[in-house]
């Protein structure tokens, strides 16, 4: 009578393995929202970038970049749980500056605007409360500088 020591076996072998192959599919989860969620972020800071260096003034170009960068998160499915508040900086001649002295710099100068996003990810619908130290949320932060235009005037 083989197999008789053995009855139940698969119960048990069931029971100790599901919870770790549950946790394994949550993790898989988890690193998947994440590596979406960072392309998605740094595609909108290159769009914000681009959008704020083709503008003419600074007022103008801080529309333009948040439009940017909301659009392409909107268009990817990608809800940050934060407000979208992009920071903005810049540089003349290879010098950190701010945002609005990088517009405000002469024609022929070389200068260039960061756009910084930073994107709080939920992970509250796959988070499993038996995981100790499981977060519910991961901050995604990504920049792009893009450069003004030398020879175009700006305000």
């Amino acid at each position: 009578m083989t197999g008789t020591t053995e009855r139940g076996s698969v119960s048990i072998e069931v029971a100790v393995l599901a919870p770790a192959f549950i946790a394994l599919m949550v993790l898989a989860g988890v690193v998947g929202r994440t590596a979406v969620a960072a392309e998605a972020v740094e595609t909108a800071a290159h769009d914000a970038a681009r959008a704020a260096s083709i503008s003419r003034d600074s007022g103008t170009a801080q529309d333009e970049a948040l439009e940017a960068a909301q659009k392409q998160l909107d268009w990817r499915g990608l809800a940050c749980t934060n407000d979208l508040d992009p920071e903005l900086t810049g540089s003349v001649a290879g010098v950190d500056t701010t945002f609005d002295l990088a517009f405000s710099s002469k024609v022929g100068d070389d200068a260039t605007v960061t756009v910084r996003i930073t994107c709080l990810v939920s992970l509250s619908d796959i988070a499993l409360d038996i995981l100790p130290g499981m977060p519910s949320e991961k901050e995604i932060t990504a920049e792009f500088t893009s450069p003004l235009d030398r020879y175009r005037g700006r305000q």
